[in-house]
């Protein structure tokens, strides 16, 4: 079976060695995240209707959607939602088999309301947003590609991964993921609209972190205050986990507390009054921007998760890079990973599947060249076990 498997050794200053890092975090409530979780909520609310009907996943892709904000009246002590959110889902679906019409947009917006109120804890979902769905039937073209049960792939896209990731990464990944989780339950204050924005010069990484405050958690100014500061502490504490550089963190920038401006919200979130969020705007599957490493501008949230490269092979990328990492411990400082497909073919087959390795110092590519073209090989032989972990919620897609 022809893999076109390439791996080749890189040139290139690693992440870790080069003088400056960008690395970005758009927390779980941020509008662009909830539309990517919204719309897989939707891909695998679909997966499972198909698949207890049917025996299997029928086409579908709800890789397209709009968060378009509302308008509130935030205030120390308690404010008002004075209009709704819209969330508009959009994409393609099939709606109707051997005559008989589904239930597609009933799933859809039951599942796209119960990840908004699984993920923000602090809306009323039944008075607070607008569910619209304008998913409709997909092309006859690639239903019929869909159809052939072979998982040809239905479009021709490409996927990137890298590892391991810098310090710098982690740092940033880890800290959103300390104030949308643990820290809940001692800071309430907090809502889930959180972004962390990770800049390394030298040795010195600053963490600057927009975080929406719940208006009715917060009476006055200085409990405010408090809250950053504790705030603050926590981050600085967790970063020591995870980093031996020099960390500085900058919360809420953008308050004035003279001219009396504050991030503050009456359900945690930005959309509340006026931001807006799309599919595919926000994190790579990585969960992360990365400026500084190669990336994919697909949005791998939504699209379905049988025949759809541009989610398989992101998802994939990342665990092959992972793979060569780990199996060869003091062998590679880092590998870059691209796949690219060609719709038709078998997502199995690709045209190029290349790994790009930087050896640690005294290590020849030679010696780790066989050992990757073999881990790639196998990760592509079982593509297919991608499906099934998805459709689980146990991939990460932004």
């Amino acid at each position: 079976m022809p893999r076109n498997i390439t791996v080749e050794e890189l040139v290139h200053t690693p992440i870790e060695e080069q003088g400056t890092e960008i690395v970005e975090r758009k927390g779980v409530g941020h509008p662009d995240s909830m539309m990517d979780g919204i719309a897989e909520a939707v891909s695998r609310a679909l997966c499972k209707m198909y698949a207890d009907r049917f025996g299997r996943i029928l086409h579908h892709n709800t890789d397209q959607g709009e968060i378009v904000g509302g308008q509130s009246a935030p205030k120390f002590g308690g404010g008002i939602v004075l209009e709704p959110a819209n969330v508009i889902l959009v994409g393609r679906a099939t709606t109707t088999v051997n005559g008989e019409r589904l239930p597609y947009r009933t799933v859809a917006v039951e599942a796209a309301r119960d990840h908004i109120k699984k993920t923000c804890t602090n809306l009323d979902v039944d008075s607070d947003v607008i569910i619209d769905c304008k998913i409709g039937q997909g092309s006859v073209d690639l239903r019929g590609l869909y159809d052939t049960r072979k998982q040809l792939a239905n479009d021709t896209s490409f996927g990137v991964g890298f590892a391991p990731f810098s310090q710098t990464e982690t740092l940033v990944l880890k800290t959103e993921e300390l104030i949308n989780g643990p820290l809940k339950k001692d800071l309430k204050e907090v809502g889930q609209d959180i972004k962390v924005m990770g800049v390394r010069k030298g040795d010195t990484i600053r963490l600057t972190i927009a975080a929406a405050m719940v208006d009715r958690y917060v009476p006055d100014r200085d409990h405010y205050r408090s809250v950053i500061e504790e705030l603050r502490e926590h981050v600085l504490k967790n970063a020591e986990k995870h980093t031996k550089r020099q960390v500085k963190v900058d919360i809420n920038t953008g308050d004035n507390f003279d001219a009396g401006i504050y991030y503050l919200t009456v359900t945690g979130l930005s959309w509340e009054n006026g931001d807006d969020g799309s599919v595919g705007r926000g994190n790579r599957v990585s969960g992360l921007i990365t400026p500084y490493r190669p990336m994919s501008m697909e949005a791998a949230a939504g699209k379905n998760p049988v025949t759809h490269v541009g989610k398989l092979y992101n998802l994939l990328s990342f665990d092959i890079a992972d793979r060569i990492v780990t199996e060869n411990v003091g062998k590679v400082k880092e590998v870059w990973v691209r796949i690219v497909s060609q719709i038709g073919k078998p997502i199995d087959e690709p045209q190029a599947a290349t790994a790009q390795i930087i050896p640690k110092k005294g290590t020849s590519l030679a010696s780790i060249k066989k050992d990757a073209e073999g881990v790639i090989d196998q990760e592509l032989s079982k593509i297919y076990k991608l499906t099934d972990r998805i459709v689980a919620g146990k991939a990460r897609t932004f």
